[in-house]
């Protein structure tokens, strides 16, 4: 089968590679119909992380079942599934919890949790921007699809991570309906953190951001665009509060935050956030921090590490969520929005794409060029392909 194959730092391409095929009774065969290049694909497409090269990219993926184990009971062949990025067990204690994001036993590592489909340090499972995936715990890990999945297929594949993400962001924040939010960045996650923040009934929302082309999406949902090129987007959070902050908070760049002169600032969106919310106030930070960071601008970033303004952060009373989200505890209702109308996730999408424009595809999106707000590709879709 073809799949998309890390190389090297910014360098990939469309290789074959041995089919994915049932391993285990409990295992599901997915011929991959959708697969989304992600955000966080793009930290290890550059090398910042310890991608293994020859591996597959790609953890937002749906797909048609072709072969289940003998040991799966509710998942049929022929059914469309979408399959959240977390890769869980079920029964482990963090599972049992509702923390599909750390379960113990798809992750190897004993001093880690949480796996996921090709990702560094997540495991060792292949990736789907490929022809076919193979879905460990089948039963546990696919979300069944209605007959408008074809229909609805880039909306649905966004249940796969960022949209549960950016909902994520938003319950850690502890977003009600009234509040004022401000999300720093309007990538996708930080447009699905939006989006979801204006389903739960948010009076006043502001996304910080300085590409032109991600800001006139916010806007089109009715989120208020932030250019941190041009405006302090602290001071206008505070403009547009009567100088108190919003009432909750989201971060959606991570580690590789930027300034607008393209200085490399880890914390700039975490103390902007700090200074941008009220006293009490929540955030939610879902963009990505490691442990580790070899190219980091400076000594403390390489070492994970960044200058927190935690003093501030006390002194106002806010509380602080973090992490990667367990989509599984949101993926079903959001699937029922989107199948009664309520929400449209893919409004973010700029391309659908060939598997073979993968390479292409990587090299525009990371050097963020207009236009280039969401990939999906499509494995099954022969030759080019427009937006």
């Amino acid at each position: 089968m073809k799949a998309v194959v890390y190389n090297g730092p910014r360098d990939v391409s469309v290789n074959d590679v041995p089919d994915a095929k049932i391993e285990r009774p409990t295992d599901v065969l997915v011929r991959i119909t959708a697969t989304n290049i992600c955000g966080s694909d793009l930290h290890m497409y550059e090398g910042r992380t310890d991608f293994e090269t020859g591996r597959t990219f790609g953890h937002e993926n749906m797909g048609e079942v072709i072969e289940v184990g003998d040991g799966v009971d509710k998942v049929k062949v022929g059914e469309r599934v979408v399959l959240p990025f977390n890769i869980s067990c079920g029964f482990c204690k963090n599972c049992e919890r509702g923390f599909t994001n750390y379960c113990l036993t798809t992750q190897p590592d004993p001093a880690a949790a949480g796996a996921a489909y090709g990702f560094a340090a997540m495991g060792p499972w292949a990736g789907g921007q490929a022809e076919m995936l193979r879905v460990p715990y089948g039963d546990h890990n696919c979300l069944r699809l209605g007959e408008d999945a074809q229909e609805k297929e880039n909306d649905y594949v966004m249940l796969s991570d960022i949209f549960p993400t950016g909902y994520h962001a938003t319950e850690m924040a502890g977003v009600v309906p009234g509040d004022s939010v401000v999300i720093y960045g309007a990538g996708p996650v930080g447009l699905m953190a939006a989006l979801s923040a204006t389903i739960k009934g948010a009076a006043k929302v502001m996304v910080v951001d300085r590409h032109p082309d991600r800001l006139r999406l916010a806007e089109q949902i009715g989120a208020i665009a932030v250019d941190d090129s041009t405006t302090d987007p602290v001071q206008f959070v505070l403009d547009q509060t009567m100088g108190l902050g919003a009432d909750r908070g989201c971060e959606c760049v991570g580690y590789q935050a930027h300034d607008p002169q393209g200085t490399e600032d880890p914390v700039m969106t975490l103390n902007r956030l700090v200074q941008s919310v009220r006293f009490t106030g929540g955030i939610g930070v879902v963009g990505v921090f490691l442990p580790q960071d070899p190219g980091g601008p400076d000594e403390m970033a390489q070492q994970g590490k960044v200058a927190f303004d935690y003093g501030l952060h006390w002194f106002k009373g806010q509380t602080m969520g973090n992490g990667q989200a367990p989509v599984k505890k949101y993926n079903r209702q959001l699937r029922d929005l989107i199948a009664a109308g309520k929400a449209s996730p893919s409004f973010i999408v700029s391309h659908n794409l060939s598997l073979d424009q993968a390479p292409d595809a990587y090299q525009n999106f990371d050097e963020r060029n207009d236009g280039w707000t969401k990939v999906i590709l499509k494995p099954q879709q022969a030759g080019s392909a427009g937006r």
